[in-house]
């Protein structure tokens, strides 16, 4: 019976490695061909930071064109639960216009500078950075507000699309 229970039990640990290992997917590389799984454009035809997030039971990762097209995916209430882990683009270290796929940073880590007055692929998009030293730089020369992964929720996106174009979102979000 011993040996039976041993058995269970290391087949048990390698389901929770295997589990453990996938949920620690590294970002996948985005290409010419990858579409948005928001809006369905071609992610690599547009300038700003990227997205993407690895969901239960799935092991390629959901990308976005933007990081606001991700979080608004992400805080979707039958997404939420289902979010295993994500990245964004670190526009510290990697060109605006062309953002490079070595510079994903997990996206729960990030500093966000929202209101400022660069656009991505869907207008306003929230700037994501690996130091918060990098994101006041950012905010000094564009504008903008610094928030913490935590601080993202449908509300906050909501009024940074009713900003759309506006370039004042993180002013209109304090009054």
């Amino acid at each position: 019976m011993p040996t039976l229970a041993l058995i269970a039990l290391l087949l048990l640990t390698g389901c929770n490695n295997a589990t453990d290992s996938a949920e620690r997917m590294p970002p996948q590389p985005i290409s010419g061909d990858d579409i948005c799984h928001v809006c369905g454009m071609f992610i690599t035809e547009f300038e700003g930071p990227k997205g993407q997030a690895f969901m239960e039971r799935h092991s390629d990762a959901r990308k976005f064109c933007s990081t606001l097209e991700m979080f608004v995916f992400l805080q979707q209430p039958e997404n939420q639960t289902q979010l295993r882990h994500a990245y964004v683009h670190d526009v510290g270290v990697t060109p605006w216009e062309t953002p490079k796929d070595d510079a994903f940073i997990p996206a729960a880590e990030a500093w966000y500078v929202v209101g400022h007055d660069r656009r991505g692929s869907m207008g306003h998009t929230l700037a994501p950075f690996s130091s918060h030293e990098r994101a006041e730089q950012f905010a000094e020369v564009h504008g903008g507000e610094i928030i913490a992964y935590d601080d993202i929720d449908l509300e906050l996106l909501a009024q940074l699309g009713r900003h759309e174009g506006s370039g004042h979102a993180a002013h209109s979000m304090t009054q």
